[in-house]
C-alpha cells in the first residue's frame, strides 16, 4: 500500500520529504508532482526500481527515461553539453522542458538509449520536487504518470493513489499540476554545429527559446 504524503506546496514539511526520500533510497518508486504533471520517479542507481518504473507505465527499454536534476551543474555530470547547448540550458532552466543530450559514462547503460546512447534530462520548476530532489541529493530516474492504454497524465494525487496504491510506494501530494507534458528538445545535433530540434511542443514556451 501506497504511503500517502500530503506537503505544502510552498513550504512542504521536512519531516514528510524525509521519508519519502527513505522509500526512494529503499528501492521504491513514488508518484511525485512536477511543473508539467504528476511523474513517477525512482532512485537512478537501482536497476529493480527502474524496472518496476517501467512496468507500471508498460514501457519497453527503447522508451526514453528522464533524469530529474536539481541544477544545470547537476545535469551536466550525466549529459555531454559544450558552449552552445550550454547557454539554451542556461536561458531554459528550470523550467517545462525535456532535453535530449549524449549521455556520459554517469548514466548507467540501461538506462541511455539503447543504440543513440542519449539521455532526455530536464530541470524541473517546482518548489517540493526541487525540496525533494535536495533531499535525496542526486538525480531521479522518471517518467510522465500516464495509465497503460491512456493519452492523458494523471494530475489528481488522490486519484493516483486509488489506482496504483498496490504498485507505489509512496504519492507526494502537492496539489494539482497543469494538465500538459514538457516540450521536448533534442540538443545532440547541436553537438555537430546543427540546430536544436522540437520533438514535441508541449508547456515550455519555444519561442522563449528562439525555437
Amino acid at each position: 500500500m501506497a504511503q500517502y504524503f500530503e506537503v505544502h506546496p510552498q513550504n512542504p514539511q521536512p519531516r514528510l520529504l524525509k521519508q519519502a526520500v527513505a522509500l526512494l533510497q529503499q528501492g521504491g518508486v513514488l508518484a511525485v508532482p512536477t511543473d508539467s504533471s504528476y511523474a513517477l520517479a525512482c532512485h537512478l542507481d537501482d536497476k529493480s526500481a527502474a524496472d518496476r518504473l517501467r512496468r507500471i507505465r508498460e514501457l519497453d527499454e527503447k522508451y526514453h527515461l528522464t533524469l530529474l536534476c536539481r541544477d544545470l551543474s547537476e545535469l551536466a555530470s550525466y549529459a555531454r553539453v559544450d558552449n552552445r547547448q550550454y547557454r539554451l540550458l542556461k536561458a531554459a532552466t528550470p523550467g517545462a522542458y525535456t532535453f535530449i543530450l549524449e549521455a556520459t559514462r554517469e548514466v548507467p547503460r540501461r538506462v541511455s538509449h539503447p543504440t543513440r546512447k542519449t539521455i532526455g534530462l530536464r530541470v524541473p520548476d517546482h518548489h517540493v520536487l526541487q525540496e525533494l530532489l535536495a533531499a535525496h541529493g542526486a538525480p531521479l530516474l522518471s517518467t510522465t504518470l500516464i495509465a497503460p492504454g491512456e493519452t492523458e497524465s494523471i494530475n489528481d494525487a488522490q486519484e493516483i493513489r486509488q489506482r496504483f496504491e498496490r504498485q507505489l510506494a509512496g504519492v507526494v501530494d502537492a496539489g494539482a499540476c497543469p494538465a500538459q507534458p514538457t516540450s521536448v528538445i533534442d540538443l545532440t545535433p547541436m553537438g555537430t554545429g546543427g540546430d536544436a530540434q522540437v520533438v514535441r511542443e508541449g508547456r515550455g514556451d519555444l519561442a522563449a527559446l528562439g525555437l
